[in-house]
């Protein structure tokens, strides 16, 4: 009968999208992020909700902040203390310091982290200016307390005052290389540095021009690297880099693995204790694997490290052959070889590097001018110059900094054997002055090398907030970049072998056969270096 519906007939329920029912907090909780900059898309996905459905709110903003104050009860006992977009950026600022302190293991105090947060709250008031200037903020106890809750910080290390802990540790540690017949070829120390890479002294005119641009400041631009090597001071270690970006533009058409950097990205170009278990496993137990074989030595070693958070505590149990030790929050910055001036040797290095690759550039006719050279100079360059001095530093001045912690293996006794800092500051100065730079002064270079260790400024942490794009990229996630499996590697060697034997068995010419043969392993070696790898690494997780 029409309009009656047939009894086989399948009943299809309509698609009909479930709708969310969203909550004036919700829409509060969306304004507030975007008044403190978070990106539209950011904030979609940590409350769960469509991008559109955002866009809609944000454009609702002055509706919905009146409907706000309309639905207060007035009869509400309390009311929830609105926070402002300064109060919000200063913590999140404060908060990237704290982990900066950590990384870098300086000692904290809750008095210390008070005066940052009131420094950081008054700039950020004189920045945004407004009607900001009215409130108040006097970081008192009682925010600190509130602080710690909302941002649930992680333990950091405190000022400690004990005496005695620094000489009964280095005996223990001292029993520890004894009892297990350590040679200073076998005992190592790493430790994390921050570099800025392409920063120049304060009074040249590079930097007084830099300043004066809007934008992203390229000087801001750091990267963390790790450094290290064994007390006889005859082994360094590759350098671990850490940047903010994983596929800058300069990087593009070089292969990471050939790069003479452990190349590893992070946004805040942090070591993280993921990436330093991988360079623990994959790049230093290799390491002293090869160099103990090398050397006629058994394959053991010792590692000691600081206890910065990024340092996992359980790497002795990842390999039979290498025990690590960490040193005590009490004797770590006072005797860890690292800390005891390679940093800054290398530093200046370094810079040295950077002004004789500036004068290479420079230096005849129709070459680039400073500025071109320097606006062009990219990550990629700095990969080179941070090998070239690397590589510069002396055994001897690698063995000298074990003389606090162990100064029975310092075998180099003279001081012309090391590397001179004071010398190498007047060859940069030297530098500067032969590409141009007359106004080049000691006390510049100085304050250069020495602005590396320095704590995060305010005026750096708010650059933070401005992502720093450069070299090229848009901002965006990269797509990930395809890898290849042993399986696929095996099937291509296959094919390549099959054709080389159907070219060399008919093949009119024998040096032909020698000359294609060659071509093509030498073409794909790359790719079999790899696969060794790849399979080397299986082999060590299994």
């Amino acid at each position: 009968m029409p309009g009656k519906r047939p009894l086989n007939a399948a009943v299809i329920p309509s698609a009909k999208r479930e709708r969310k029912a969203i909550t004036l907090d919700i829409k509060l909780e969306v304004l507030r992020r975007f008044e403190v900059g978070e990106k539209l898309s950011q904030i979609a996905k940590a409350l769960g909700l469509a991008v559109s459905t955002v866009a809609t709110i944000r454009d609702n903003k002055e509706k919905i902040k009146a409907n706000s104050q309309i639905a207060t009860p007035l009869r509400a006992s309390r009311l929830t203390r609105h926070r402002s977009a300064v109060m919000e950026t200063m913590e999140r600022l404060l908060h990237v310091w704290l982990e900066d302190q950590s990384q870098r293991n300086v000692p904290l105090s809750v008095t210390i982290i008070q005066e940052k947060a009131k420094s950081l709250f008054d700039d950020l008031q004189r920045e945004r200016g407004g009607s900001s200037q009215t409130e108040k903020f006097s970081a008192s106890k009682g925010w600190f307390v509130r602080f710690k809750e909302r941002h649930c910080l992680p333990h950091f290390k405190m000022n400690s005052t004990a005496p005695g802990n620094k000489d009964v540790y280095l005996e223990a540690l001292r029993s520890i290389i004894e009892e297990g017949k350590y040679t200073p070829q076998q005992v190592f120390n790493v430790d994390e540095t921050g570099l800025y890479w392409k920063r120049m002294p304060e009074g040249m005119f590079i930097s007084v021009e830099e300043k004066a641009e809007p934008g992203f400041k390229s000087s801001k631009d750091r990267l963390m690297l790790l450094l290290g090597g064994n007390a006889a001071g005859d082994f360094k270690l590759k350098p671990l880099l850490v940047y903010h970006l994983e596929n800058p533009k300069s990087l593009k058409g070089y292969s990471k693995p050939n790069l003479p950097v452990i190349w590893r990205s992070n946004k805040k170009a942090w070591a993280t204790r993921s990436i330093f278990q991988e360079w623990f496993i994959y790049f230093f137990c290799p390491a002293v694997e090869k160099y103990c074989a090398q050397n006629h030595l058994t394959n053991r070693a010792l590692l000691i490290l600081d206890s910065a958070p990024c340092h996992p505590v359980n790497l002795g149990d990842l390999s039979d052959n290498v025990r690590v030790e960490y040193l005590h929050d009490s004797a770590a910055d006072s005797v860890q070889p690292m800390g005891q001036g390679i940093t800054s040797i290398f530093k200046a290095h370094y810079v040295k590097r950077t002004f004789e690759h500036i004068l290479e550039a420079t230096d005849g006719e129709d070459t680039a001018t400073i500025r071109e050279f320097w606006r062009n100079h990219s990550i990629m360059d700095a990969v080179d110059n941070i090998a070239v001095a690397w590589e510069e530093l002396r055994p001897a001045t690698m063995n000298s900094v074990w003389k606090k912690i162990w100064p029975e293996c310092v075998c180099f006794q003279s001081v012309s054997q090391t590397d001179n800092i004071a010398q190498l500051q007047q060859n940069i100065v030297t530098l500067a002055k032969n590409v141009a730079f007359e106004e080049a002064v000691e006390a510049d270079v100085d304050q250069l090398l020495r602005s590396h260790e320095e704590d995060l400024s305010n005026e750096e942490l708010m650059q933070l907030e401005q992502e720093p794009v450069g070299e090229g990229e848009s901002g965006e996630i990269p797509p990930a970049l395809r890898q290849l499996t042993t399986g696929e590697l095996s099937a291509a060697f296959s094919h390549f072998e099959a054709g080389l034997q159907v070219l060399t068995s008919n093949s009119p010419d024998d040096e032909w056969k020698v000359q294609v043969s060659r071509a093509i392993n030498d073409a794909i070696n790359c790719y079999r270096e790899l696969y060794e790898e790849r399979k080397r690494r299986a082999k060590q997780l299994s």
